[in-house]
């Protein structure tokens, strides 16, 4: 996945907002809560997401995934797609689309009434 597919894809998710920030990252973020992030490295996003245990426990010793940095030293469940064969496309979409379900659940009523959600 490129930077711009990644970007088309976070900018349809419902209420998600794109920054730049951490030294010049595509950020996306859902009522102030982190989605995604990634930088172009050689042609390919690396693309940071928020993981589920299991996820995250499975997919953590993957060629071209690894622990996200800084996230991931923290004790957060944040995985970084970085190199190939990683994952599909498609497979990283739905990575992204549980990262963002994991904010938008961890957002109060009010917040979600506030973004149309």
């Amino acid at each position: 996945m490129d930077l711009e597919t990644f970007n088309d894809f976070c900018r349809n998710l419902p209420g998600a907002e794109h920054v730049v920030q951490w030294g010049g990252a595509d950020v996306w973020k859902i009522g102030g809560k982190v989605i995604a992030l990634a930088r172009e490295e050689d042609g390919m996003a690396q693309v940071t997401f928020k993981a589920s245990d299991m996820a995250f426990e499975i997919l953590c010793d993957s060629p071209g995934i690894r622990p996200a940095p800084y996230l991931a030293s923290r004790g957060l469940k944040w995985l970084q797609h970085y190199a190939t064969p990683g994952l599909s496309d498609d497979s990283l979409r739905a990575h992204i689309r549980a990262s963002y379900d994991m904010a938008l659940a961890r957002l109060s009523k009010r917040k979600r009434a506030e973004l149309g959600l």
